[in-house]
């Protein structure tokens, strides 16, 4: 089974969710037959790279809502991250652009480090208010899951993945994705939204139950011979 997840690295609800879709797959049974492939997504691709703001300055000016206002939002947030194991820092977090981001998280999925490399660059934003959009930030991440350094920053600098990020969005845009995250199971069954676990895991037995069921082959006619057939003990012959 593919899982493809379409997210922002400074999506809130995009690592709570990456965070319930894992947890869910601690208890399903196949999870060694799920592949993830995280998708590029930007919330705001006109984000600078060097923000003079931190995430809820960003978000009452985007919003209109008065600072004490998105304090809060943002703390119910926070509670919601907690409780499926993660640390949010909303009063140190750095609004910024993720273009460069998505860059590296492409080059990673090709040296098989997708999946590493978004967990790394969520945590850094996340909780350790770090600027993902700072090319020696970004290479020091690349680092630590075992990218090679001098690689990266030839990427970054020289605009590599940049189509595979837009190629990302435009698919994105095809299939009529309006947020995220947005999960897309074998290229066919869709859910939006970080869900609770036990709804990915119910999505996930029922996704594995119906492809099994279409790959089993039907008769073509219901009232053909059941007993007209041969295996390695013999053969069976109606009478």
């Amino acid at each position: 089974m593919k899982i493809e997840i379409w997210s922002d690295f400074v999506c809130p609800f995009c690592y709570i969710g990456k965070r319930r879709l894992e947890q869910s797959l601690e208890t399903f049974k196949h999870q060694d037959e799920v592949t993830l492939e995280f998708k590029s997504y930007q919330l705001d691709p006109n984000a600078e790279t060097k923000p003079n703001q931190n995430m809820q300055e960003y978000l009452s000016k985007i919003k209109g809502m008065p600072i004490e206002q998105v304090r809060q939002m943002t703390k119910n947030i926070e509670m919601q991250a907690k409780e499926v194991g993660l640390t949010y820092h909303f009063d140190s977090m750095q609004h910024t652009n993720t273009f460069a981001a998505h860059r590296i998280a492409k080059y990673a999925e090709r040296q098989g480090k997708g999946n590493e490399m978004a967990e790394k660059l969520m945590h850094a934003f996340f909780t350790d208010s770090q600027l993902i959009s700072d090319y020696e930030v970004l290479q020091g991440l690349a680092a630590e899951v075992g990218l090679d350094q001098a690689e990266v920053a030839s990427i970054l600098k020289n605009e590599v993945y940049a189509k595979e990020v837009r190629d990302d969005q435009e698919q994105a845009r095809q299939i009529g994705v309006q947020g995220v995250p947005f999960f897309v199971f074998n290229e066919k069954y869709a859910l939006s939204g970080a869900q609770p676990t036990e709804v990915f895991v119910e999505a996930l037995e029922q996704v594995w139950q119906e492809e099994q069921q279409n790959h089993q082959l039907k008769s073509l006619h219901p009232k053909a011979s059941k007993t007209t057939y041969c295996t390695d003990e013999g053969c069976e012959i109606d009478n």
